[in-house]
């Protein structure tokens, strides 16, 4: 497969590791062919054309660091499709348990975590789709260094995707090191502290969230490129309490009411929710789920299951959970803007997409254009409907170097509420 690459990113947050090939993977025990990751008997699988490989990428030797690895080929022609990898955000929150079997990837975990059932909007339809658990910690991936956790902001989690993509084009002055990166794609993403805080309020007072008396008083006493004043923090403190009572990440669906098989302290949205406001935006824990998570918990930690993904013998279980509230919670390593680098990825000549769904309250479309207004970014293609079925399902508008898109009626994780449309963006 060429180097060809798409980098894709769904939420706010994520780093890549591109030490993965898909003939060769360094994995705990040394080299290992592509044969060895080959899986093979997943339970519950449905019948599939392509090939998939699964295992794990040794980060750090000496401290017994390994990042978990999912790997799809194309259904149709790998060797000429490029490569998109996707990562999932928090920090701390898996791309296999949200990416992979909830959104985009091939399969779905059934209801009862049990089985698979085949996605027909998988993206493995238009590129080879690689999934990595990072940082250290998430999902599958693991240290033997129990002080490794205590870097983690820095090692790994500070450097989310523009980061990322920074990196390959300041690297890609070594010719040994080139990666033809061809742009980034990112979903209701976190993009400017101060735009994203002041989105997030004007849209919960926009739909009814919040009273107006709670609005009036962000708008006169909360300075969001400052210190906050005590009036400001009890009244986000009240925006976050109003959306304790729905799922701040699809507006005007039910929460789950059936989580026996998860701790209620765990679940992404309580984390989320539970922590007082600050100048720290709340962060994010994995994507929209009402009960999904439940069912890839069930489904991950099954014997048979790690077994078939290469994670364990079948016999010595690895806990996996969705995502990592340690991480959650002790991830202090953010830029307050990515703008910056906007700017210098579009003057490098890199491609970003941008789309939001709109009805996601955590990052809202709100947030999204306040942000991208400040780029003063000449305007191509003026803004204007997309359809789908002869129906409007979003609206559009592109930049020199930039395109941003709206999903109509699609929360935070858009791949989940319009998976007939979200294919579209790789074809």
């Amino acid at each position: 497969m060429g180097l060809r690459m798409v980098l894709f990113f769904f939420m706010w947050w994520g780093v890549g590791v591109f030490g993965v090939d898909p003939v060769l993977v360094e994995g705990r025990h040394g080299s290992r062919s592509h044969v060895d990751h080959q899986v093979t008997g997943l339970p519950g699988q449905p019948c599939v054309a392509f090939k998939h490989y699964s295992g794990y990428v040794t980060v750090h030797e000496k401290n017994g660091r390994a990042l978990f690895y999912w790997f799809f080929e194309a259904m149709a022609r790998p060797e000429d499709k490029p490569l998109v990898l996707w990562l999932n955000g928090g920090p701390g929150c898996s791309s296999v348990g949200y990416g992979a079997t909830q959104e985009i990837g091939p399969f779905i975990v059934n209801f009862d975590g049990q089985g698979l059932k085949f996605n027909p909007y998988s993206w493995n339809l238009e590129a080879n789709m690689l999934f990595l658990e990072s940082p250290v910690g998430v999902g599958f991936s693991y240290s033997n260094t129990t002080s490794d956790y205590d870097i983690l902001g820095d090692e790994f989690t500070g450097k989310y995707v523009p980061e990322l993509a920074e990196l390959i084009c300041d690297m890609n002055k070594y010719p040994s090191l080139y990666i033809d990166l061809k742009g980034f794609l990112l979903g209701n993403p976190e993009t400017s502290d101060v735009h994203d805080w002041k989105g997030l309020v004007d849209y919960a007072w926009s739909h009814a969230v919040i009273s107006d008396e709670t609005h009036q008083v962000i708008e006169k006493s909360c300075d969001f490129n400052g210190t906050w004043s005590d009036d400001c923090t009890q009244a986000v403190d009240e925006v976050l309490h109003q959306y304790k009572q729905i799922d701040i990440y699809s507006l005007y669906t039910s929460l789950c009411t059936n989580s026996s098989s998860v701790n209620p302290d765990d679940n992404r949205r309580n984390i989320m929710l539970k922590k007082s406001s600050s100048s720290m935006m709340p962060r994010i824990m994995g994507g929209y789920d009402p009960c999904l998570d439940d069912y890839a918990k069930v489904f991950y930690n099954r014997a048979d299951v790690q077994k078939a993904l290469h994670v364990s013998d079948g016999h010595h279980l690895r806990s996996w959970g969705i995502c990592n509230n340690d991480i959650f919670e002790g991830w202090i390593d953010s830029k307050p803007s990515v703008l910056p680098i906007y700017k210098k990825l579009i003057a490098a000549r890199l491609r970003i997409w941008v789309y939001s769904g709109d009805t996601d309250g955590r990052v809202p479309v709100l947030s999204t254009r306040y942000s991208l207004s400040t780029l003063g970014l000449p305007i191509t293609n003026s803004w204007r409907p997309w359809y789908h079925q002869k129906q409007v399902s979003g609206w559009f508008q592109e930049y020199e170097g930039l395109t941003f898109a709206t999903f109509r009626g699609a929360g935070h994780a858009v791949p989940i509420f319009k998976p007939t449309y979200t294919d579209r963006i790789c074809a």
